[in-house]
C-alpha cells in the first residue's frame, strides 16, 4: 500500500511552488493529495491524485474556516497520511489543528512560513493576533521552514516548541524558464504584446491585496508620468483590489499607461520584455517575484523590508526604498531609468546572484528536509 502525502494551502495559486515537491514525492512512490480553497485554475500538469475543495477564508475570524477544519479533519483522519505539509497563515492554522489527533499515530506535520505577519515593525495588532497562534501552534508542528534570517532567528528567540526549523532559499525558481533574453527577442515579445522597443517598462506581478500596496506604485507611476514620456505599468495578478486600483489608475490619470492583466501563465515572457520588476509590499517571506525578475536579467526596485533585504542589496542588484514612500519609490526608479549602464551592471550581478535560489538546489535542500520524515526513500 502507497503511502500518502497531503500538501494544504489557502488558495491554489500556491500549487505552483508545490508542484516540484509534489512530483518528488509521486517519483518516490507516494500517492500525492492537495487542497486548497480552489479559487484559481491549477497547472494542467499538477501532479496529484485527488484534489480537495475546503472552504478557507483569509479572513481568521471567517466561520468558513471552522467549516475548512471539519472538513480538512475528517480528510486526514481517513486519509492517514504519513507527511502533511501546510502553508499559508490560514492553511497552515486549520491543519495543524485538524491534524492533531494523527501526529498521535505518525502523522508528521510540516509549515512553510512565507513570512509571519509579526515581524519588525508589525503593527501591534499583528503581534497581538498571530503570534500568540503561531506559538501556540509550533507545539502542533513537526517542523517549520522558514524563508528569511528575520523569521529564522524568533523561532528561536520566541522560544518555539516545533520539533525542528530550518531556513530554506525560497521554494526555488526555474532558471530554464525565467531567463535573460537578447534584444531581438526582446523587443519581439514587446511587438507580440503591442509596446514599442523605446517603451520604459515597470512589471508588478502580485495578488492585488493591501499587504502589496499597489496604490504605492500607481502614485508614484502617476509623478513619474511626466518624467519618462514612454512609461509602461504591468500588473499582473488578481484579487480583492484589482477594480479599486483601476478607478484608481483612471483618477490619476494613469490608465493609458497602466495595463491590468490579471492571472497570466506567461509571466516569464512579460518579465523578459520588461526594464525593471517593481515591488511595493508592506510585508514579504521570500519574495518569489522578485527573484523571477532576477533570473530575467532584471533590476529590481523595491521597498526595504524583511525577505526582500535578504535577496536584494541596494546598488548592487537593485535598489530599496522606504515602505510608504512615494518620493523614495519615484526617485529610485527614475535612478534606473537614467542610467542604463548601471541597469546593465545589475542585470549581471542578479544573474549570478540567482543561481542560489533555482529549482535545483531547492530541491536538494528539501529533499535533506523530507527525508527523516519519510518511512522510505
Amino acid at each position: 500500500m502507497k503511502e500518502k502525502v497531503l500538501f494544504v494551502s489557502h488558495t491554489s495559486n500556491f500549487a505552483k511552488f508545490n508542484l516540484p515537491y509534489m512530483k518528488w514525492f509521486r517519483d518516490k512512490g507516494y500517492e500525492v493529495h492537495y487542497a486548497s480553497a480552489g479559487e484559481e485554475p491549477l497547472p494542467e500538469n499538477i501532479c496529484c491524485d485527488k484534489e480537495y475543495k475546503i472552504p478557507f477564508n483569509r479572513s481568521p475570524y471567517h466561520m468558513d474556516n471552522v467549516k475548512a477544519y471539519k472538513q480538512l479533519k475528517k480528510i486526514i483522519e481517513t486519509e492517514k497520511y504519513e507527511i502533511v505539509h501546510c502553508h499559508t497563515p490560514v492553511g497552515g492554522v486549520v491543519t495543524r489543528l485538524a491534524a492533531r489527533n494523527m501526529r498521535k499515530s505518525g502523522t508528521k506535520v510540516l509549515y512553510t512560513a512565507h513570512g509571519f505577519h509579526f515581524y519588525q515593525g508589525a503593527p501591534r495588532q499583528n503581534w497581538m493576533l498571530y503570534y500568540p497562534v503561531e506559538k501556540f501552534l509550533s507545539r502542533y508542528t513537526d517542523c517549520i521552514i522558514t524563508l528569511n534570517q528575520e523569521d529564522y532567528q524568533l523561532t528561536f528567540d520566541k522560544h518555539f516548541k516545533a520539533g525542528s526549523v530550518y531556513k530554506i532559499d525560497g521554494v526555488g525558481v526555474d532558471l530554464k524558464r525565467f531567463s535573460m533574453v537578447d534584444e531581438s527577442r526582446k523587443n519581439l515579445l514587446r511587438e507580440k504584446n503591442n509596446l514599442s522597443p523605446n517603451d520604459f517598462v515597470l512589471i508588478y506581478v502580485a495578488e492585488f491585496i493591501p499587504r502589496k500596496n499597489h496604490e504605492l506604485l500607481l502614485n508614484a507611476v502617476s509623478k513619474l508620468k511626466g518624467r519618462i514620456p514612454n512609461l509602461k505599468l504591468l500588473l499582473v495578478g488578481t484579487g480583492r483590489d484589482w477594480e479599486l486600483c483601476k478607478e484608481r489608475a483612471n483618477t490619476l490619470g494613469i490608465a493609458d499607461c497602466t495595463r491590468f492583466l490579471g492571472y497570466c501563465r506567461n509571466v516569464d515572457e512579460l518579465c523578459a520584455m520588461s526594464d525593471v520588476l517593481v515591488s511595493t509590499s508592506w510585508q514579504e517571506g521570500l519574495p518569489i517575484g522578485v527573484i523571477e525578475g532576477m533570473a530575467c536579467g532584471l533590476p529590481i526596485a523595491c521597498t526595504k523590508i524583511r525577505g526582500q533585504i535578504d535577496v536584494i542589496q541596494d546598488g548592487e542588484n537593485g535598489r530599496l526604498y522606504m515602505p510608504g514612500d512615494v518620493d523614495d519609490c519615484q526617485d529610485k526608479i527614475f535612478s534606473l531609468y537614467e542610467n542604463l549602464p548601471e541597469r546593465q551592471r545589475m542585470a549581471k550581478n542578479n544573474i549570478r546572484d540567482v543561481q542560489r535560489y533555482s529549482l535545483e538546489n531547492a530541491l536538494v535542500r528539501m529533499e535533506e528536509i523530507y527525508t527523516p520524515y519519510m518511512s522510505h526513500t
